[in-house]
Formats: structure tokens, C-alpha cells, sequence
């Protein structure tokens, strides 16, 4: 679905990312794991293409993205930034609708089917209590529940998430990874997630690219690819990993700085 070839980029004099390939196969949830400035969100930003690589490329099924219109990228692939904030005071129902822009003609409005579209991805986020609410009154967790049921209104093949459980209480966050693991589960979405949360992402992704100074650490199976030896060369932290019978997946425990 999804193909990075050899991508480098720098901002200036600065370089960022450094010769990274990686690919995430259709239906597949991908987690993207690395400290700050390791270049993770720029490489989000390039395989959303809102960046152009300054080498190497990304392709959509065989097509690069570069080569790709604005709305005919935003129909292939939706982005969850880590932070949304609403300029004017629309409510929810208006934040999903903005997912269907890439469907309408020029002046075009939405129509009842784009509305129906729109309530059923707030169904699926069991956002949908929220229609009537102004987005700037809700929870961090309420507001990213209505960020992804606007992702998914806009149709795309695929998600890419940044930090999608940054600044969310413990309890939101659980609910966030079961919403996006059911939303996998019955929909088959893949999805590329950006985290800091190493627990998340061993209780989401099939598969991990580890990313450090720009540079690929590691990538491959979850159960493979997150170990003690990687966290310490990833974050310069030892650290427990260990199956948990309870939680059903890999779950790491900090211990101290390597």
C-alpha cells in the first residue's frame, strides 16, 4: 500500500532523515517509535505529502505521491495530527463533514449522503451523543475521537496518526487504542502511528520502525523488533520487556538510564 524508498530531507543546512525505507502493507497497522527530533513527524509529514523527500520517494500502490493532487492524496490517505484546534466555533458534526471535502466539486455542498457518511464514522467513534456539541467545548479525548471520526468520513485508504494519545488522561488513552483497534478489526484500516508510548504501540502494531537521529534502528514484527536491547539503543534506557498475561501483549517497564 504504502512504499518509503530512500528518503532524505533536511530543513536548511539541518538534516532530518537519512536514506529511510520501510513499507506498510494494506490492512496493516504500523507503529513508528523514536525520542524527540529522531525526524518521525517529518517523516509522517512526507509520506502524507504535505513534504516533498529531498531524495527517494513515496508511493500510494505503485504511485508516487509527489506526482498525486492534493485531493486526489487527501481520498487516499487521512491525517490525525497530534494537536487540533478549531479557529472558528463549529460544532462536531461540521469537524467530520470537513472529511468529505475531498469528495465535492468545486462549490460544491454536502449533500445527505456526505451527512449520512459523516454520522455513521461518529457511530463508529461512539462520538455520536457529540454531533450537536461546539468542538471547542470538548474533552482531549472527546476531540480525538471526533478528529479520527473525521478521518474516517473522508474515505481514505489509509491513517496516518501523530502522538494520537499525546496529552490524554489514562483512561482516554485506553480508549483511544480500543477504538483504533477495533476500528482495524472490523474495517481493515491500516494505519501508521506516530508514539512516545511504547505500551500503546505494542498493543496496536503488527509491525515497528524504530527511528533514531533520522536513521532506521529497526523494523519488523512487534514481538521481534521491541526488546530491552533496542529500547537501549532507541531511548539510552534499560529497560523490562515482558509478555503480560493480563494485558495480552508486550508491555515495557522503564528501569534507568542506560
Amino acid at each position: 500500500m504504502i512504499t518509503v524508498s530512500n528518503v532524505s530531507f533536511a530543513y536548511g543546512a539541518r538534516a532530518i532523515l537519512h536514506d529511510v525505507s520501510f513499507a506498510v502493507p494494506r490492512g496493516r497497522i504500523v507503529g513508528l517509535l523514536g525520542p524527540n527530533g529522531s525526524g518521525k513527524t517529518t517523516l509522517l509529514r512526507i509520506a502524507a505529502g504535505t513534504l516533498a523527500p529531498d531524495l527517494g520517494r513515496v508511493e500510494i500502490d505503485g504511485v508516487g505521491v509527489i506526482a498525486m493532487s492534493r485531493r486526489e492524496i487527501a481520498r487516499r490517505i487521512a491525517v490525525v495530527p497530534q494537536e487540533t484546534h478549531s479557529t472558528f466555533d463549529f460544532t462536531v458534526e461540521d469537524i467530520v463533514l470537513m472529511g468529505r471535502y475531498p469528495h465535492l466539486g468545486a462549490f460544491e455542498l454536502e449533500g445527505p449522503d456526505d451527512r449520512a457518511i459523516a454520522r455513521d464514522a461518529l457511530q463508529a467513534t461512539g462520538a455520536l451523543e457529540l454531533a450537536p456539541r461546539r468542538f471547542a467545548t470538548l474533552s482531549g479525548g472527546e476531540k480525538q475521537r471526533v478528529v479520527i471520526a473525521g478521518a474516517l468520513a473522508q474515505a481514505s485508504d489509509v491513517l496516518l496518526l501523530d502522538e494520537p494519545t499525546a496529552s490524554l488522561d489514562l483512561g482516554a488513552q485506553l480508549d483511544v487504542a480500543a477504538l483504533l483497534a477495533r476500528l482495524h478489526r472490523e474495517r481493515g484500516t491500516t494505519m501508521v502511528v506516530c508514539t512516545h508510548d511504547l505500551n500503546f504501540a505494542a498493543s496496536l502494531c503488527a509491525e515497528l520502525v524504530l527511528i533514531r537521529q533520522g536513521r532506521i534502528l529497526a523494523q519488523g514484527p512487534t514481538a521481534e523488533v521491541l526488546t530491552p536491547a533496542n529500547v537501549a539503543a532507541l531511548y539510552d534506557v534499560h529497560a523490562d520487556v515482558t509478555f503480560h498475561p493480563g494485558a495480552k501483549h508486550l508491555t515495557v517497564v522503564p528501569i534507568a538510564r542506560a
